[in-house]
């Protein structure tokens, strides 16, 4: 499994990136994909993820309302529109991947899932 994320960069306050996620090398169907984030002396945050299965999302509050996930079967590749940025948005976000009951755990995304991304750095300047 290979998950190559794209789209980070600088912007402003207020304005929008869209990630993307380019996935390869998936054996099995039943998975879910999800963006998490580390900003710097801070615990990797679990952002938004999607299903595979049913196409079901999630959003952590933080972005509720501003992000938006989404997947191009056909592109195999899963974006993150993020909208109305804010400075705490910087962060390094990666993509992830795993057997779909497994991204989730307590409510949050889990942390611990099998494959990663090597992410791509989102700086929102006031």
């Amino acid at each position: 499994v290979q998950l190559v994320e794209s789209g980070g960069g600088l912007v402003q306050a207020g304005g929008s990136l869209r990630l993307s996620c380019a996935l390869s090398g998936f054996t099995f169907v039943d998975y879910a994909i999800g963006w998490f984030r580390q900003a710097p002396g801070k615990e990797r945050e679990g952002v938004s993820c999607i299903s595979n299965v049913d196409g079901s999302t999630y959003y952590a509050d933080s972005v509720l309302g501003r992000f938006t996930i989404s997947k191009d079967s056909a592109k195999n590749t899963v974006y993150l529109q993020m909208n109305s940025l804010k400075p705490e948005d910087t962060a390094v976000y990666y993509c992830a991947a795993d057997f779909a009951p497994y991204m989730r755990l307590g409510g949050r995304l889990n942390n611990g899932v099998a494959y990663w991304g090597q992410g791509t750095q989102v700086t929102v300047s006031s």
